[in-house]
């Protein structure tokens, strides 16, 4: 008797991998890790930006630290989808894949040094903007790839 109900139990669990599969494409990410990603995006950017309006730093400052995440962020993005399109045969030229690479290194050695001078900035704070803008380099990347994972996805059907 126990084997008719596993056997039963069995094609249940396949039945709901079976409606799980046509509900997400194949190869496309789970809602969970999109959400995950937009909220690690919103959240990195939401600090980052709440921490340069509470600062008692210049305005001219703000300006600076303010155009190092915008650069950051477009430099990570594009990096990320050079790197991905080369992997694919998708061609990129090469001084556009060297700049992708600059831009992301540049961007992240302004951060560095201007945090690294910062000399109104107690360590706190400094580690708080380093971590933010980390956290959402990080997540755009991973938002651009899950975008571009669905549409594959999509595209495949």
């Amino acid at each position: 008797m126990s084997n008719d109900n596993e056997v039963v139990l069995d094609k249940e669990k396949q039945n709901e991998l079976k409606k799980m599969k046509l509900e997400r494409k194949e190869g496309e990410p789970t809602s969970a890790f999109k959400g995950a990603s937009w909220g690690a995006l919103l959240v990195g950017v939401s600090a980052y930006l709440i921490g340069l309006f509470n600062s008692t730093m210049q305005l001219n400052e703000k300006g600076y630290y303010f155009a190092i995440l915008i650069f950051g962020l477009y430099s990570a993005v594009s990096l990320q989808k050079a790197v991905r399109d080369k992997d694919e045969g998708i061609p990129v030229t090469g001084i556009y894949y060297g700049i992708s690479w600059v831009a992301l290194i540049v961007s992240i050695s302004l951060m560095a040094i201007g945090l690294y001078n910062a000399g109104s900035l107690v360590l706190s704070e400094k580690g708080f903007y380093g971590m933010a803008f980390v956290l959402s380099l990080f997540a755009a990347i991973t938002v651009q790839k899950n975008i571009r994972d669905s549409q594959r996805a999509r595209e495949r059907d």
